[in-house]
């Protein structure tokens, strides 16, 4: 089940008393890649909460469908959805062997690869046994990253991916993302165009302000 679309209708959403935004009408689909733009404050990674099945919207609907139309509950979408964002932690205790470990309890990664192979392919093979908690916030990042791309799931998104990345690493984050995820669907939200070049579609967030 690897062709997935997301449709939110009329989605709105607020805190307090203040629309983050309202009547936002989407589709997204697999294979195609989206930007989710706009000024700070206009919901970018408030939608990509949303779509993430994290928070509800206030008015509106979001629907996730697979390829043969069956509709996939809110409880179960985290199956199919990958994520790397700067409020998501990693696990400090753990080496960064043990956090990919842990990440493959719940899902595999893609095609066969192992553990020690992922981290060379991020610059982190030297770091297989170090503690997370010893990292720096650029190796947290691209170890972020490389547990989003390289998983199966078939919904990719991104929030502000290239954070605390020096030139190496952004680089290493493009080269990863030509290579194993432009068959997902993929839904970056930025202000950074370098951070979401490869995306077609753009939806700017600012356009739905009440």
């Amino acid at each position: 089940m690897n062709n997935m679309q997301i449709q939110v209708t009329a989605a709105s959403k607020r805190f307090n008393t203040e629309w983050i935004f309202s009547n936002l009408d989407f589709s997204f689909t697999t294979g195609q890649h989206y930007a989710l733009i706009g000024n700070n404050g206009s919901g970018k990674s408030t939608l990509l909460q949303v779509i993430a099945g994290y928070i509800g919207l206030t008015k509106g609907a979001i629907h996730w469908t697979s390829k043969t139309g069956e509709a996939i509950d809110s409880a179960n979408i985290f199956q199919y959805i990958s994520i790397a964002a700067p409020y998501l932690e990693l696990v400090e205790e753990f080496t960064a062997l043990e956090q990919i470990a842990f990440h493959q309890q719940f899902k595999p990664l893609q095609n066969g690869l192992q553990p020690v192979e992922l981290l060379e392919k991020i610059g982190l093979g030297n770091a297989a046994n170090k503690q997370i908690r010893n990292f720096s916030s650029g190796m947290k990042q691209r170890l972020k990253l490389a547990l989003a791309i390289f998983d199966q799931a078939p919904i990719l998104l991104l929030d502000e991916p290239c954070s605390n990345l020096d030139q190496e690493g952004i680089q290493t984050y493009h080269q990863l993302m030509q290579a194993y995820a432009m068959h997902k669907l993929i839904i970056v939200a930025s202000n950074d165009p370098q951070e979401y070049q490869f995306c077609s579609q753009q939806l700017s967030l600012s356009d739905f302000k009440k």
